[in-house]
């Protein structure tokens, strides 16, 4: 009888170690089968623990918490700890258990990558959805830099780094058609030449018609009445005092020598000279696929002359339309020049990016390297 009893309890007692052996393997497969495999950070204690916890209370992770709720902008602080981020999302309507969103953060190992910052996050997305984005901060706005000097195929392909969704493509059909009328854009005339150059804080869904637009009303802003008044006094309208300044700009590498570049061509234009500028040839001839360049440089004897309207060794007076978007230094240079009787000017060859000027065309050869 004894005997009996004991083969009973030896029976009951192997099937419980079983049966916890069992549990203990089983319940963490079954937990990785509903919520993906588990942080290996884990030991084996917290592994079995988690997935017990996750089987009894995690069924509404990969559910709908609505599906009709409206986006929201939820942000995390530094500092902030995973019980306080799921609380607030509880409360905000994002999620539904905020003792569940916890678990599963832990559970994957992503309580330790979640980024302080702002998220756009909506209730059409599951626990498990926002817990992974919660992985990349992405701000909602983004700094875009545009150089002066730069051409627009020059910031167009500064799109697909900036964080906005604009192609280059697009941008480009925006700044050939724009949207926005100003009184100084000659009708069909595209935006070049009024695409102003700085530092723009836009949102990352910013459209190619209202970033032209940004840019050309950021220009606006700049072109006083003082400005027009000064290029009407130098016999230009606002479109050709553009032209002019987006000259200077490829032109100087110095601001201060804009003005003295500026009185160089007006003198020039004045005389009935060719401007003979070579930024007007590089405009022309385009991207140099060697030098990976739109300014191709140095230029030889055929790039001078390269037939395009564009070629101001070739055809008098201003190129048709802008050839870069200049800043505002070489919009007061056109406005302000300097008086100089300078009909020539070169690069110096101590490299310094200054220039030589001359009055004559026997100084301007005497400049050159020797």
């Amino acid at each position: 009888m004894k005997r009996n009893i004991l083969r009973v309890l030896f029976v009951l007692i192997a099937g419980l170690v079983v049966i916890i052996i069992a549990s203990i393997i089983f319940i963490p497969f079954i937990a990785e089968q509903n919520f993906g495999s588990a942080s290996p950070d884990l030991n084996f204690l917290d592994k079995f623990t988690y997935s017990i916890n996750l089987l009894m209370i995690g069924n509404d992770l990969s559910s709908l918490n609505q599906t009709d709720g409206k986006e929201k902008t939820f942000v995390i602080e530094p500092g902030e700890s995973i019980n306080q981020i799921s609380m607030h999302l509880e409360l905000l309507g994002l999620i539904k258990n905020s003792r569940s969103f916890g678990l599963y953060l832990v559970w994957k190992g992503l309580d330790k990558t979640v980024q302080a910052g702002n998220f756009r996050l909506n209730p059409g997305m599951t626990s498990m959805e926002i817990a992974n984005a919660l992985q990349d901060a992405t701000p909602e706005e983004v700094t875009f830099n545009i150089l002066a000097g730069w051409r627009m195929e020059e910031i167009a392909a500064s799109l697909p780094t900036s964080g906005l969704i604009i192609s280059t493509e697009d941008f480009i059909k925006a700044v050939k058609n724009p949207v926005t009328s100003i009184d100084f854009l000659p009708s069909g005339a595209s935006a070049e030449g009024f695409l102003f150059p700085g530092s723009y804080i836009l949102t990352r869904d910013t459209s190619a018609d209202k970033l032209v637009s940004v840019l050309i009303q950021n220009f606006s802003l700049y072109l006083s009445n003082d400005l027009r008044e000064r290029y009407s006094l130098q016999g230009l309208n606002v479109y050709q005092a553009i032209i002019l300044a987006s000259i200077v700009e490829r032109e100087a590498v110095v601001v201060d020598e804009q003005p003295i570049i500026a009185s160089v061509f007006f003198n020039r234009l004045k005389k009935g000279m060719k401007l003979e500028s070579d930024p007007t040839v590089q405009y022309a001839i385009g991207f140099d696929k060697k030098q990976g360049s739109w300014w191709k440089n140095p230029l030889t004897l055929d790039d001078l002359n390269f037939d395009s309207p564009f070629n101001t060794y070739i055809y008098d007076g201003l190129p048709p339309t802008p050839i870069s978007n200049p800043n505002l230094s070489a919009l007061q240079a056109v406005a302000y020049p300097a008086l100089t009787s300078y009909y020539y000017f070169r690069a110096r060859c101590d490299g310094s990016g200054l220039h030589a000027f001359a009055e004559t065309f026997e100084q301007h050869i005497q400049n050159g390297c020797k």
